[in-house]
């Protein structure tokens, strides 16, 4: 049975899958090709299923094996956001300490100059009373406070005290200078720490918003995955009945279509091999031989046939040939393990130029039930014993004709995105002796 199309559980895998293991890479783009790959590989299972039915597919899987990495990156956002919170709370504090003590430094500056002019007050009386009265003062009591004079013991030791008085001032008068000067400085340092701290703290801030803004853009899009994930899960689910009957449909179409490749390839092998018997017969009575012990010939390499792409230059292979294993934790392929995808599929546009991979006859030339859409397959009649048929599928158009023989690299048709494709490429496939092969075998 030809695998071309996925089973009722595979899609029932797709539909329910739910722990898809992203990839491992250590490079974020080759995790993200990655998951553009299986995606891929989800959708080339489903193309000849329904193309809406394989794109929500493949957009479920590929959603799937982002979210795990959305949902880290908002983590990190998140806490981003956190230290930059964090940051510009602490220099905040640091302002605000910086400010209390610029507050003190202030008030104790002003209390110091108060006391400065209080000592410069007392030396102006001093040398005022001094040059009032030619020298000594006559009436001490102005800087002394008593109004005794009997208490006093001389005017000569009252003027001593006060010159004593008057030095002491002005040793006061340039320690509290000196504290003012030293003070001023300390206030300056504060004011410029404060204005550092205000620039940081508003560095600290603009980070924290563009942290707090990267984590909401973070949080949208996990949102938008965890919403598209659960709306495909459940179109996906809805669409079960449909599928497998759409399924059940296309499988038995891809079957009858490999059957009547198989048959008319084995048959061209047949009226090979009876055509290379018939001429060993006839060469072997010209010989004079009795023609008896004929030994059918070995087939030859398939690459014999020395086929060319259907496409001029070299297009990207967007899903290759071969065996597709079932995604872990996940229902079986017909209890098989995986699929097999029977052809390799390209990366060209709608209205691409396709040509015959080899001269032969046109079979198919038109319209297929099968999701293929507008299809060519062409017989390439055997060489060394191998039958070869090429297909062309999902079609934009066709120009040719069943019975039509036609020649290696004529165009047959244009790509385009007919059946079920959810966008324009081209299916192409290799037939030996009625079974897929790897196309790229024979290229």
């Amino acid at each position: 049975m030809v695998r071309r199309a996925a089973s009722v559980s595979a899609v029932v895998a797709l539909l329910l899958a739910a722990g898809i293991a992203p990839s491992r890479a250590d490079d974020l783009d080759d995790q993200q090709q990655q998951l553009q790959n299986r995606a891929a590989d989800v959708q080339s299972s489903l193309e000849f299923l329904d193309g809406k039915i394989a794109k929500s597919a493949a957009d479920l899987t590929l959603f799937q094996g982002q979210l795990p990495g959305a949902q880290k990156a908002l983590s990190d956002a998140q806490g981003r956001v956190a230290s930059a919170t964090a940051e510009a709370a602490a220099l905040a504090a640091r302002v605000d300490a910086a400010q209390q003590s610029k507050a003190r430094l202030g008030r104790q500056i002003e209390q110091d100059q108060a006391q400065s002019e209080d000592t410069r007050k007392l030396i102006g009386q001093i040398a005022t009373q001094a040059y009032k009265s030619g020298g000594v003062p006559d009436d001490l009591s102005l800087l002394f406070g008593s109004t005794d004079q009997e208490s006093l013991v001389s005017s000569i030791s009252l003027a001593d005290q006060a010159l004593r008085t008057q030095n002491a001032a002005m040793e006061k008068l340039n320690q509290q200078k000196a504290v003012h000067v030293n003070q001023s400085a300390r206030l300056a340092a504060v004011e410029q720490e404060i204005s550092d701290l205000k620039a940081q703290a508003d560095a600290a801030l603009a980070r924290e918003q563009v942290a707090r803004d990267e984590a909401a853009r973070k949080k949208a899009a996990v949102d938008t995955l965890v919403a598209d994930t659960t709306r495909l899960n459940k179109e996906l689910t809805a669409s079960k009945p449909a599928i497998q009957a759409q399924l059940a449909k296309v499988n038995a179409q891809q079957n009858e279509v490999a059957a009547q490749i198989k048959a008319r390839d084995e048959r061209l092998r047949q009226e090979w091999l009876a055509e290379q018997q018939r001429k060993a017969e006839e060469a072997a009575r010209n010989s004079g031989g009795g023609g008896g012990g004929y030994v059918p010939p070995a087939p030859g390499p398939i690459s014999a046939f020395g086929i060319r792409g259907p496409f001029d230059g070299n297009p990207p292979i967007t899903s290759g040939w071969g065996w597709r294993a079932t995604p872990p934790g996940t229902i079986d392929f017909w209890g098989t393990g995986g699929y097999m995808h029977t052809g390799i599929d390209f990366g060209v546009g709608c209205g691409t130029p396709v040509h015959a991979a080899a001269a032969g006859t046109v079979v198919v030339g038109g319209w297929l039930n099968n999701g293929g859409g507008y299809t060519v397959q062409i017989s390439h009649g055997v060489v060394q014993g191998n039958a070869l048929t090429t297909v062309y599928y999902h079609n934009s158009s066709v120009v040719v004709s069943p019975g039509q023989q036609v020649a290696q690299g004529q165009v047959v048709a244009y790509s385009g995105s007919t059946g079920n494709s959810t966008g324009c490429h081209a299916h192409f496939e290799t037939w030996v002796n009625g079974s897929p092969v790897d196309p790229m075998g024979l290229l």
